[in-house]
This record gives C-alpha cells, structure tokens and sequence, in this order.
C-alpha cells in the first residue's frame, strides 16, 4: 500500500538505527510532542533499539490527555443536569473528571453517545429538534477543520439546537511552554505532522530562532519516527538548529489553506488552561461572538468550581517531559486503564496508555 508499508520497513529502520549509533557521540534528549508519535515509538519498540545516548521523553501533544478537569465536569454537567444529548470521540468519554466520567454518567442514564464525526452530532440535532445536543469539541489544530464545518454546517441548515463544548489547543505554544519550564531539558523536537499538515510549517520558525533548537516534522510510521530522529541527532552533533520536514509526502509548507479558513472563520486563539500544566497563553481556540449561540460554554452559562487534581497522579510531569510513566508510584497499581487517575492512562494518545498496553513487548524487544 503506497505511503504506508514502505514507511514500515524493518530493513530501512535498521538501517536509520544504524547510522544514529554512527553518528551519535554524546547524549541528547528529545520530545517526539504528539500521543501518536508516542505510540508508535512504544508499539514498534523504537525505545529500545536507539542508543542510550538518544533519549525521547514524550510530550503534551494528546489533546484528551490537557483536557482540564473542570471541562470534563461541564460535560457531565451538561448530561446530567441539563438533559442534553452530549456527544463525543470514546477517549474522551473515559476520562476522570473530579467526581466520574462521562461514561460512569451514561451509567446513570445520561445520554451520551460516542461519534466518529461531529457532522454525526449535527443529524442527530435535526432527528431531535425538542433536544439540545452538545458536541464535545476536543483536538488539536488537526480536529479543528471538522468542528468548525459541524458549526457552519448546523447555521446553514438552521440547526438551533446544536452547540458544541470547544477544548481545543494548539501545538507551538505548549512547545514554548515545555521549554520555558526551568525544569525542562529538551534539545530537540520531533514534530506532529498532521497538525503541520493543517496549520503549515511557519509557526516553528520562530521556535527554532528563539530556543536554537531543531524541530523536525515527522509522520508516524516507524521509518518517518527514525528518520526523523536520525535528522534532529544530525543537527545537534554540528551544534546547529534549524526546521526540517520530514513529511514533505503529506505536510506542505503552507499547510492547507481552505482549512485554515474554516477554522479562522468560527475560532479565535485565546488562553486555554491544559491539565496538569496549567493556563498556556493564546494557546486555545474559543468560539467567536459571532457564533455564540453554537458555544455550549455560554449557551447554558455552565459555572462549575474548580477541583484540585488527584495528589497521587503525575500527569503532568509526564506531559512535560520531566517524568516518563512508569517513574509514576501509581503506574499499574492505583491507575490502570480500567481505573485511571489521570487521562494519559486511558487516551488512545496518552503515554501512560502505551506504556501499559505494550510493556510485555517493550521487556520483550529490551531483553
């Protein structure tokens, strides 16, 4: 299958391998900063076969995972004491909020539902006009496109009863935020490409320029992960820093401008509070004025308290890049993904996730 089976070739990844421990000769670190990148590292074992002088810690880059505890708790406010039909991707349904999740609220009787779209949402508004049906708008730059459509799609169609609740953020801030962290020792980036294949390239230059450090754009394939890795050892070994892109075969420097669009057209960048790391300036999308009476968060005027996260969960040290998962006391004991403490424990994208669901084979590749 073209662009897939040759980007998961074991030749080729061994061959990448290989010139790493060629060309390494001190240590660095780097943060792959998407939960996708993170899983394929793990799944395909990629950890362990680098030299130990390449370590990858894993970034903020799973959108579920920042998703702040008070916006889970307006979603099961929304379902609970409002009646809506709450709408949503099933990561999200699974992730604590300070009380339960959306699941344990479906448990009660709740109306939540798990979609593949949002434009799903938008059907199920029109089959039930005496309903209010809420989207739960969660994602990257990525997801953005989508989301915003669904708003278009429910004006055009004269869809009152539709809204959507937005936690969606951005990519470039939470990487300035990783590096502003005095607790932060990362010296290179493997970036996310689909967002890069939304947003473009341009908002990365800057990054470099200020923290002189490289950022690579990279796929997810095992080959794009090593490449990738393989491109940013390069940089660091010559003491330079610059972007490189390489997922020139999907992102193109100006990424996709009809995308960009729509996005500019319903949202505006705004602070956005990511959980376990707290408020990142303009690192948001909010709804626009003009769109208001699609924005769940002021169409039902939801004021929830502010909880205190667990004490037991490091989250958001693992988000930083500060902590891997299984340097958590509670890794695999009091949180698994059957009772989880935190969302990188239940994200498709969460490190912690991964960690779990493919430890037997991380032991497995290492010994």
């Amino acid at each position: 299958m073209k662009y897939i089976s040759e980007y998961r070739d074991a030749d080729l990844v061994a061959q990448y391998l290989e010139e790493i421990r060629h060309t390494v000769t001190r240590p660095w670190t780097i943060m792959e900063v998407c939960g996708g990148q993170t899983h394929s590292l793990v799944k395909n074992g990629i950890l362990n076969l680098l030299p130990p002088e390449v370590q990858m810690v894993h970034g903020p880059g799973c959108p579920v995972c920042v998703t702040p505890l008070n916006l889970i708790d307006k979603a099961v406010y929304l379902a609970e004491e409002k009646g809506v039909i709450l709408c949503s991707y099933g990561d999200m349904i699974r992730v604590p909020g300070s009380k339960r999740s959306l699941l344990e609220s479906k448990a009660r009787g709740a109306d939540v539902r798990i979609l593949y779209s949002p434009l799903e949402a938008v059907k199920i508004a029109q089959e039930n006009p005496d309903r209010e049906v809420v989207f739960f708008a969660v994602g990257f730059e990525t997801t953005a496109p989508a989301n915003a459509l669904s708003v278009i799609h429910a004006q055009r169609a004269g869809v009152p009863n539709y809204s959507i609740l937005a936690s969606h953020v951005l990519v470039p801030p939470a990487i300035e935020a990783v590096m502003n962290d005095p607790d932060s020792n990362i010296q290179g980036f493997l970036a996310a490409g689909h967002v890069c294949a939304i947003m473009g390239i341009d908002e990365y230059y800057p990054l470099v320029d200020r923290y002189k450090i490289p950022i690579v754009v990279t796929g997810f394939e095992p080959v794009d992960l090593v490449q990738g890795i393989l491109m940013t050892v390069r940089q660091l070994e010559k003491g330079e820093h610059y972007l490189e892109n390489q997922y020139s075969r999907v992102v193109k420097p100006e990424g996709n401008p009809e995308a960009q669009k729509v996005i500019q057209r319903i949202f505006t960048i705004a602070d956005r509070e990511w959980r376990g790391i707290g408020v990142i300036p303009m690192s948001g999308y909010e709804v626009r004025p003009e769109y208001v009476a699609y924005d769940a968060n002021i169409k039902f005027n939801v004021n929830i308290e502010k909880a205190a996260e667990s004490a037991e969960c490091i989250a958001g040290l693992v988000l930083k890049g500060i902590k891997k998962p299984q340097e958590c006391p509670q890794f695999g004991r009091g949180c698994t993904p059957q009772m989880p403490l935190g969302a990188p424990m239940v994200s498709s994208e969460g490190a912690c996730a991964a960690y779990h669901h493919f430890s037997q084979a991380m032991e497995e590749v290492s010994a």
